[in-house]
């Protein structure tokens, strides 16, 4: 998962990388993940799943991992670094960007995936990128009453376009306002219930694209 920042490549739209519920049905999910992945040009997907079992997040990694390379797109798995190797993922994303990711970088080289969320601290990102990170998501771009309210700014995709040389994803409460605003200033988007609420996610995700 990779992206060129640089101002001759800033009039291309920026990728997609999607993420998954937190919780759903594995014969279903998977099916409809095909079917995105089959419409859409897609970077990466996140398995981002909120339980804690073992067994399950094996059990849909193995699917999902299958799902994913078949058709050649990478695939991370959220927090869960011994398990994404085990199952052969591509990488991790960290939801906490201070959880030794200098260290991981040192023990699973440079063609394993690293993501770190930082939130909405400029700070967080800068020291993740400075550790190994491969790419850095900020998040919730959009309003929110979950949490402390907080969101990243626009501003803050600017200043890091400008900045930085990592690549950058925005993700969390997105609609096609924001993704016009914010298509020239980052990387990629990270895209989940956005699409899989709806019963046809493909035509969601399209609908979305369509607004970059």
């Amino acid at each position: 998962m990779s992206a060129d920042p640089t101002p001759e490549n800033a009039s291309e739209k920026p990728q997609i990388y999607l993420i998954t519920p937190p919780e759903f049905e594995l014969s279903e999910f998977s099916s409809r993940l095909g079917q995105v992945l089959d419409a859409h040009d897609v970077a990466c997907v996140r398995m981002s799943m909120a339980t804690t079992d073992e067994s399950r997040l094996s059990r849909a990694g193995d699917i999902l991992r299958e799902t994913c390379h078949a058709r050649e797109v990478a695939i991370v798995m959220e927090s869960h670094v011994l398990l994404a190797e085990k199952l052969g993922f591509d990488g991790v994303h960290l939801s906490d960007a201070n959880k030794g990711l200098r260290k991981l970088r040192d023990t699973y080289g440079p063609d394993f995936i690293l993501g770190a969320h930082c939130g909405t601290s400029r700070h967080d990102g800068l020291n993740a990128g400075e550790a190994g990170a491969d790419y850095i998501s900020f998040g919730p771009v959009g309003e929110t009453l979950t949490g402390d309210g907080s969101h990243a700014e626009s501003e803050l995709f600017k200043w890091w376009s400008e900045v930085v040389e990592v690549p950058v994803v925005a993700e969390g409460v997105l609609d096609e306002d924001l993704i016009r605003t914010l298509s020239p200033i980052t990387d990629f988007f990270g895209i989940g219930d956005e699409i899989w609420r709806h019963e046809d996610p493909s035509t969601a995700l399209a609908k979305l694209i369509a607004a970059m």
